[in-house]
């Protein structure tokens, strides 16, 4: 099956995928199936859990689960671009440090057939986190993969110039986020100058309004998330801010509207509104001002 794009011939395929984190607590297998019945032309892995709670996906070579993933690849179509995540801090579970993590996502998304691999940056060890990066992307350049840092906006590497001078450095790249692009206050003008970082853009909304505390930027980045275009991020001069032919991936994890419409109808809802996000980018010019929408933070 031919990746499916709603996008006029005349303007620039920009794939779409369907992040992990829009149906956390959906395993691989049926997330390509539902990403494919809802149109989207990729999905993003989860092939190590965040939190203690989180539902955790054995998909390392070998495992039942990456066989089943691979073979609804194969027949809908839908690809593995991108696997997650990874948490930088320096000490690892165990305090021996991080590379065998690291190593054994790798192996996931190779066998996956993934390009990037998502990471956040919180090592309070300057040194350190450069270091441990340079490693990562040396390693993941023998499987094909190669690291994409987060700027987040709770998180130590919380702005778009630290994360895109940390990624030169290392030989890794950045994935943007809109909701952190907003909450951290990044400006247009930034992220076109770092277009050549940016190998995925991550498409959500949410009010304009920043929450007041870091307990709260959390519990909207994991769980309160709107569907693009609904809320006040102002999103398409974003995506209008990165080459046509970026792909974008939506992010957007809201468990209540999972439970209300279904893990297929709220994947078609992401697919319907993520496309008027794009159509109405496709029309933009050029960005020649780095405004953000009213209530967004400067």
């Amino acid at each position: 099956m031919s990746p499916r794009s709603t996008q006029s011939d005349q303007q620039p395929t920009r794939a779409v995928g369907l992040a992990q984190l829009s149906l956390l607590d959906t395993a691989p297998p049926d997330l390509v199936l539902i990403a494919a019945e809802a149109g989207f032309d990729f999905v993003g892995a989860r092939v190590r859990p965040v939190t203690p709670t989180e539902r955790p996906y054995d998909l390392q070579p070998g495992s039942p689960m990456l066989a089943g993933t691979l073979r609804n690849v194969r027949s809908t179509g839908v690809r593995v671009l991108d696997i997650e995540f990874l948490l930088m801090d320096g000490r690892g579970e165990d305090g021996t440090g991080q590379r065998e993590a690291w190593l054994r996502m790798l192996e996931a998304g190779q066998a996956l057939g993934a390009e990037t691999m998502t990471v956040a940056g919180a090592d309070p060890d300057p040194a350190r986190f450069a270091d441990n990066l340079a490693q990562m992307a040396e390693d993941g350049r023998g499987f094909g993969i190669t690291p994409t840092l987060e700027p987040i906006s709770y998180q130590r590497i919380n702005s778009l110039g630290p994360a895109a001078a940390a990624a030169r450095a290392a030989g890794a790249q950045v994935v943007v986020d809109t909701l952190h692009f907003r909450r951290f206050g990044g400006t247009l003008a930034e992220l076109a100058g770092i277009a050549d970082l940016v190998p995925l853009l991550q498409l959500c909304d949410a009010p304009a309004d920043r929450p007041a505390d870091r307990e709260g930027l959390i519990h909207e980045s994991r769980a309160a998330r709107l569907a693009p275009g609904e809320g006040g991020l102002g999103l398409a001069e974003i995506v209008a801010a990165l080459p046509g032919r970026t792909p974008v991936s939506v992010e957007a994890p809201s468990p209540a509207d999972v439970v209300r419409l279904g893990e297929l109808g709220w994947a078609r809802r992401l697919r319907e509104t993520a496309q008027n996000v794009l159509t109405e980018a496709a029309g933009l010019a050029a960005p020649v001002s780095n405004a953000v929408p009213n209530g967004a933070p400067a």
